[in-house]
C-alpha cells in the first residue's frame, strides 16, 4: 500500500536508478509527483472518490498504462513508460526487481515555469499562446474519434450524472448558510437547464460531437515545449469523463481563463475556436458546461481541503478557491440580452479587426464571411482559391450561399443567448435589409457598424495583408476597385441603425459605449 512514509523514502536520491541531486515533491488530491531533474515520476494515491478509483495496486498499474497511452496523443515527447517500484516500504527503489510495491508513470521532466497557469500568474500569458491553443485543440477535436452510439457516452442522463455528482460531493462539506443557499440555487439552475437543452444534447450525440477528448484541459495541464503549447495530464481514470462533448472541453478552458482574470483571452479562444471548427450549433450547451466545469474545480478544492487540517493555510486557501469557483458558476447562470450587429465597408476598412476586438471586450461572437465562404467550399481558412473577381469562390451564387449561411449561423448564435457580429462587406442594400429583418424576427437590437478609412490607407492595408498571406481574406486591389464601383450606400432608413467607425482612429471605449446605448434601448 502506497503511503506518505514510502513517498518520504523516495525523496532520497539513492532510491533512484539514475543520478539524482535532489527530489522535489508536488502533491495533488490524487497523486504524488516526484521531480528528479531529468525525469518526473507520477504515483497514484490509493484513493477512491467514486469518479476516480485507485484503491488497488492493479488498478493503479492499469491507469498508469492508460495515462501513457492517452497522453501520447498530445505529448509523445514527454510520456515515456510505466516503471515498477520495488524493494521494501522501508527502502523502496524505483526499477528494483521482485514484487512490485507500486507503479509510476515516468515522464521527461520539462522546464519549470512553462505552465500556462504560471505564465498567467506572472502576467506573461500572451495572445499568441491562445492562438496556438485554438489550433492545437481545434485540430485535435476534429481528428479525435467520435463515440459509437451504442457505447452510451454523452447520453443526457449520463452527462447529468456527473453534474449531480459535483453537488453530492460539495454539499456535505459546507456549513455556511450562504454557501449552502448558493449551491442549492446552482443545483436548481442545472436541473432546469438540463431539461431545457436535453434535445440538443441528444442531437449533438447523434451528430458525433461526443469524442475522446483530453477531459481536464485547464492552464495547469498545458505547458510550453520548444515555445509550442502542449497539453498533458489528460483524464485516464474514467472514460465517462474523457468521452465528452467537445464543447464541454472548451468550456473548461474558457472557465479557467475567466477564473485567472483573462476573460479577454477566454473570449478570444472561444471565438477563434468556433471559427476554426464551425461548431456554432453547440453554443446552446455551452453555458450548462461552463457551470458544470466551474463546479468540478470547486469540488476538487473541497476534496483537497478535506485532506488538510482546519487551522492551516492550505485549508484556508482551498476554502477561498471553492468560493472563487462557486461564484464563477453563479455568474455563468446570468445572461445578457443578445444583439445582432453587421459590419459595412470596403475591403481593407478594418471590419475584421474591429469585430475581433469587440469580441474580446464584450463576448459577442464574430462570423467571418471569408471563413464561412471557404468552409462551404470544403476549404480551410488558410487555403487559397486564387479566384478572380466575381468568379470561382467569389461568384454571385457562392456569395449568396455565403450570406445565407451567415444568416443561419447568426440565428443559431442569437437563439443560444449570445450577441453576434456578422463580419462581411454588406455593400448591397438587399443583404443589409435581410439581416435587419432577421434581427426583427429574433426580436433583438440591430446595429450596422460602418467601417471606413482613407482611400490610400485601404490600399496600403490590402497590399500588406496580401504580402503577409496569413488572413482568410483573398481580396486584392482589383476587388477593392470593383467594390468602389458597385457599392450601394447606406439609405436614410438604415442610418438610425448605423454607427460610424473610423478605423484609423478607433476609440474602443467610445464604440463600446455607443453599442451599449443602442443595445440597452432594446429591439426596434
Amino acid at each position: 500500500m502506497t503511503d506518505s512514509a514510502m513517498i518520504a523514502q523516495l525523496l532520497k536520491p539513492d532510491a533512484w536508478p539514475h543520478p539524482v541531486e535532489a527530489v522535489r515533491l508536488v502533491e495533488t488530491h490524487s497523486a504524488w509527483v516526484l521531480l528528479t531533474g531529468e525525469y518526473a515520476y507520477k504515483i497514484k494515491k490509493p484513493v477512491d472518490f467514486g469518479f476516480l478509483d485507485f484503491s488497488t495496486l492493479e488498478k493503479r498499474r492499469f491507469y498508469c498504462e492508460e495515462e501513457i497511452r492517452l497522453n501520447r496523443r498530445f505529448a509523445a515527447q514527454i510520456y515515456l513508460d510505466v516503471v515498477t517500484i520495488g524493494g521494501s516500504e522501508q527502502q523502496p527503489r524505483v526499477g528494483a526487481g521482485g514484487a512490485a510495491l507500486e507503479y509510476a508513470v515516468r515522464m521527461r521532466q520539462f522546464a519549470d515555469g512553462g505552465l500556462l497557469s504560471q505564465l498567467a500568474a506572472q502576467q506573461r500569458l500572451q495572445a499568441a499562446h491562445i492562438d496556438q491553443l485554438v489550433e492545437v485543440v481545434g485540430r485535435f477535436h476534429q481528428a479525435a474519434p467520435a463515440a459509437p452510439l451504442e457505447a452510451g457516452y454523452g447520453a443526457p442522463e449520463r452527462v447529468h450524472h456527473w453534474v449531480r455528482e459535483n453537488f453530492e460531493h460539495i454539499r456535505p462539506a459546507l456549513d455556511d448558510a450562504q454557501d449552502i443557499e448558493q449551491l442549492q440555487r446552482l443545483n436548481q439552475w442545472s436541473e432546469k437547464e438540463r431539461t431545457r437543452i436535453e434535445a440538443l444534447l441528444r442531437q449533438r450525440r447523434r451528430d458525433g460531437f461526443i469524442r475522446e477528448c483530453h477531459g481536464d484541459l485547464h492552464l495547469g495541464n498545458i505547458t510550453l515545449i520548444d515555445d509550442r503549447v502542449t497539453p498533458f495530464d489528460c483524464i485516464e481514470f474514467n472514460p465517462e469523463l474523457r468521452w465528452i462533448d467537445v464543447l464541454s472541453e472548451v468550456a473548461f478552458l474558457v472557465m479557467d481563463l475567466d477564473d485567472r482574470g483573462y476573460s479577454g483571452f477566454a473570449r478570444r479562444f472561444l471565438n477563434a475556436y468556433l471559427q476554426y471548427t464551425g461548431d456554432y450549433a453547440g453554443l446552446g450547451v455551452l453555458r450548462y458546461y461552463r457551470v458544470y466545469r466551474a463546479l468540478v474545480r470547486a469540488k476538487v478544492a473541497m476534496l483537497r481541503r478535506a485532506q488538510t487540517a482546519a487551522d492551516t493555510q492550505a485549508f484556508r486557501e482551498a476554502t477561498a478557491e471553492y468560493h472563487q469557483y462557486a461564484g464563477l458558476a453563479a455568474g455563468y447562470t446570468l445572461q445578457d440580452a443578445p444583439a445582432l450587429l453587421i459590419t459595412h465597408g470596403l475591403s481593407g476598412s478594418g471590419k475584421s479587426t474591429v469585430a475581433r476586438q469587440l469580441c474580446e471586450h464584450t463576448g459577442m461572437l464574430q462570423l467571418r464571411s471569408d471563413i464561412e465562404r471557404k468552409r462551404l467550399a470544403g476549404m480551410t481558412a488558410a487555403q487559397r482559391s486564387d479566384s478572380a473577381v466575381g468568379s470561382g469562390l467569389y461568384s454571385s451564387d457562392r456569395t449568396q450561399q455565403t450570406y445565407t449561411q451567415l444568416a443561419a449561423l447568426a440565428g443559431d448564435v442569437v437563439r443560444a443567448g449570445y450577441s453576434v457580429i456578422v463580419d462581411a462587406t454588406f455593400l448591397e442594400e438587399a443583404r443589409r435589409t435581410a439581416f435587419r429583418a432577421l434581427a426583427e424576427s429574433l426580436r433583438v437590437p440591430f446595429i450596422i457598424l460602418h467601417c471606413e478609412a482613407a482611400a490610400d490607407e485601404l490600399e496600403r492595408r490590402i497590399v500588406a495583408r496580401a504580402a503577409a498571406a496569413t488572413d482568410p481574406s483573398e481580396a486584392g486591389l482589383d476587388v477593392l476597385y470593383s467594390q468602389r464601383r458597385s457599392a450601394q450606400p447606406l439609405t436614410a432608413a438604415e442610418l438610425p441603425h448605423t454607427l460610424r467607425v473610423d478605423t484609423a482612429r478607433l476609440d474602443m471605449a467610445d464604440l463600446l459605449d455607443a453599442i451599449d446605448t443602442r443595445v440597452q434601448a432594446g429591439a426596434p
